[in-house]
């Protein structure tokens, strides 16, 4: 029997009470072709545990993983080695099985990692304090977004052509329902600096991405300065955490706030998610910023503990007063990455960065020795993008053919007809091989030699 604990009289007296003519009001800011009318025709209303069982796993058996092949995707999401030790870390039940740190006095170890995540975020970025993480890097650009309007009460945001485009996605989301307004220029491989030229006295904040979604890197110390003189913020993004063990941090850049994806560090693809978001800023700042802040203290004995500092139990609490809805935190994420990168050290990440960066160019001179094939992006950490004959799409289904997995269509990011029809954006890290390069050479020449 299907369990419908209401009455349709009891659905007819809560629709009356709020005040809705029926359901589907609740729905009528969803579009209406992403609604769905009626059952899902391929699923059967009702199976047996044993054959749902068997009917997931035949589904799941459908998905290739990131190690059956040559592998080069990236654009936010990117494959790396994660030591067997990390998962070990994150699966002892006082970590796997933990909650929400309320009572400090029983929490100690929990606010510990939480701590030691924030230690190594800040030194990460070059900020000066960071939170004890976001949902993941997109949600952390958006809140930016609002807490620049929050900090310089004002309500216009800009964001760079070169940031990715789900980030700019989930800043229009929240900045344009309270009434701010989001200014996303055109997409481009140097998009950076085209900042400066948009400001005005109405900017809150500008947001910009190195390396960007193309991999393009770029010092965004002049966009801080253009930005200072409006007394308007600079936000960096960025989606690759490992490039900060090579390239400038944002804190050196003058940054005011620096937002980003933590994944690439103690967390393996898992098909999209989890994933952890990261949130710096400067010292001034740090009253406006989101989630939850973790701070070390003394007890009554004068011994190191550790609470949550700057907000009482949940942000949530405060309703229309609250700095974020956020009301919680990626918590066994951030800890995968805090044991990750205890586990690498200073040394350990700028060794893991610098594999990363050749790996990457040694990519790029095997494909751009191909005819017709152009590397665009002029100076890149891991990832690029290159321009080749015909459909950028086509090309990759021809590889993929070959069980090779050769990057992104740069039309499914920014559309078709946007003028990335042939660009392939592509990335390489410390578990490429030189086989997997030679691999991926060959093929892409043999698929453009039939053309």
């Amino acid at each position: 029997m299907r369990y419908l604990p209401l009455t349709d009289e009891d659905r007819r007296q809560m629709l009356k009470t709020i005040g809705a003519p029926s359901m589907d009001a609740f729905y009528e800011d969803v579009p209406v072709q992403a609604r769905r009318e009626g059952l899902i025709e391929t699923l059967p209303l009702h199976q047996g545990e044993l054959a749902v069982e068997r009917h997931l796993s035949a589904l799941a058996a459908k998905n290739r993983t990131a190690s059956e092949g040559p592998f080069f995707l990236g654009c936010g999401a990117y494959k790396h080695h994660v030591p067997a030790s990390v998962d070990h870390i994150i699966q002892r039940s006082e970590f796997l099985t933990t909650y929400t740190p309320y009572q400090p006095e029983i929490a100690q170890g929990t606010l510990q990692t939480l701590f030691e995540f924030q230690t190594q975020i800040a030194a990460l970025t070059g900020m000066d304090v960071a939170n004890a993480s976001m949902y993941d890097g997109s949600t952390a650009c958006a809140e930016a977004a609002l807490m620049a309007c929050r900090a310089t009460r004002r309500k216009k945001v800009i964001l760079s052509g070169g940031v990715h485009p789900h980030y700019i996605a989930a800043t229009r989301t929240l900045c344009e329902a309270q009434g701010i307004e989001v200014v996303a220029l055109p997409a481009a491989i140097n998009a950076e600096n085209a900042l400066c030229e948009h400001l005005d006295d109405q900017t809150a904040c500008v947001i910009g991405q190195s390396p960007n979604i193309f991999g393009t890197i770029t010092d965004l110390s002049e966009v801080s300065e253009a930005a200072h003189a409006h007394k308007a913020l600079l936000v960096s993004v960025f989606t690759e955490v490992v490039s900060l063990g090579l390239v400038k941090p944002p804190g050196e850049m003058g940054a005011d706030i620096a937002v980003g994806e933590g994944q690439s560090i103690g967390n393996a693809l898992n098909f999209g998610g989890p994933y952890v978001g990261l949130f710096a800023c400067t010292q001034k700042l740090v009253r406006q910023m989101p989630g939850r802040l973790c701070g070390q203290t003394v007890d009554a004995a004068g011994e190191r503990g550790f609470v949550l500092t700057l907000s009482t139990r949940e942000q949530h609490i405060r309703r229309d007063k609250a700095t974020s809805n956020i009301c919680t935190n990626a918590g066994l994420c951030a800890l995968a990455f805090t044991a990750h990168m205890s586990l690498l050290g200073d040394k350990g990440l700028t060794h893991l960065a610098q594999l990363n960066h050749e790996m990457g160019c040694d990519l790029a001179d095997a494909l751009e020795a191909i005819d017709g094939v152009e590397i665009l992006t002029p100076h890149f950490f891991n990832e690029f993008a290159m321009r080749v004959p015909g459909k950028a799409s086509d090309v990759l289904k021809a590889l993929d053919a070959q069980h090779i997995l050769g990057g992104v269509p740069a039309s499914r990011l920014f559309g078709a007809g946007a003028g990335f029809d042939d660009v392939i954006i592509c990335a390489a890290t410390e578990c490429t091989t030189d086989s997997d390069i030679a691999a991926y050479a060959a093929a892409l020449r043999d698929i453009l030699n039939k053309r």
